[in-house]
């Protein structure tokens, strides 16, 4: 019995230090095609960032992501919790500021208007009660949002737009955070246009009463992120939570929400700073390529 205990303490241990120390840090960047677009028509190249959860120190982080900007994107699409600190904000606009060379929008997350806080990890196993839940210190979120738009960001907050890329009309529509409770749909609801070349939704978390809403209207592909792709994994298997309502076989990549609709859930690129370890889930953003449907 005691060896039995040793041994799972060593495994426990090294699983501790692989996942804070190397595959925390071990970067990647994802590539999926969606056939979405008209027959005939030249791929789209959309890069989904998120989850940054950026600090004024994370230097290995913010070159990386500065980095992402040699994929010569046609949009880049940021679903949110780009935050984690009061002070990042100057962090953050370095970081991002290669890519605000190219066509880009944004939404918030929750760690966009909240410091993340210590809890217990039991929790993410109860059922959530948004009325109970306590936050932590305010983050300067309307800040933050003014730069991004001031360098050339789209804040598709509870927005609908219209960009022309490369000749082409690409509609979007976005929502406030659905794990707050912010996301109010009605604000952005009706048909997508169908003169658009192709149709996308944007929000934080991947809902299903945000995605139904957005599949109803005509929407090609939803992005969004919040899961962290469960950041803890079973080994070949699905996340051991999503700490949000989308099942934990479908925390991320790309998936179809019905026949209708894709849904791309991305594993984003930071932690909770109180548990910064990933297991089986490398932090990642990811280049979508959209292709004719078959």
């Amino acid at each position: 019995m005691r060896r039995t205990v040793t041994v799972l303490g060593a495994a426990g241990a090294a699983t501790a230090l692989y996942g804070g120390f190397v595959e925390r840090n071990a970067f990647t960047v994802r590539t999926f095609d969606v056939p979405v677009l008209e027959a005939g028509a030249a791929p789209l190249r959309v890069l989904h960032v998120t989850d940054l959860h950026i600090t004024a120190g994370q230097r290995r982080k913010h070159a990386w992501i500065r980095g992402l900007a040699d994929l010569n994107p046609d949009l880049v699409v940021n679903t949110g919790d780009t935050l984690s600190a009061a002070d990042a904000i100057p962090a953050v606009m370095h970081a991002l500021e290669p890519l605000s060379a190219f066509p880009a929008v944004f939404v918030p997350g929750n760690n966009d208007y909240y410091a993340p806080r210590l809890r217990s990890p039991a929790k993410y196993f109860k059922p959530r009660n948004p009325d109970a839940e306590r936050h932590g210190p305010p983050l300067p979120w309307p800040q933050l949002a003014a730069a991004l738009t001031h360098a050339g960001w789209i804040d598709l907050t509870h927005h609908r737009a219209t960009l022309k890329i490369d000749g082409r009309a690409v509609a979007l529509a976005g929502t406030d955070d659905p794990h707050l409770r912010r996301a109010n749909y009605d604000l952005i609801a009706g048909p997508a246009p169908v003169e658009a070349d192709v149709r996308l939704g944007v929000t934080h978390s991947p809902e299903p009463f945000v995605l139904k809403r957005f599949a109803n209207d005509g929407y090609d592909l939803v992005l969004a992120g919040h899961t962290h792709g469960g950041q803890v994994r079973i080994p070949f298997g699905p996340a051991i939570v999503t700490n949000c309502g989308i099942e934990r076989t479908r925390a991320r990549w790309l998936h179809r929400w019905d026949d209708r609709m894709y849904f791309h859930v991305c594993a984003g690129l930071g932690t909770n700073p109180f548990a910064p370890i990933r297991f089986c889930c490398r932090p990642e953003a990811t280049l979508l390529t959209l292709v004719p449907r078959s």
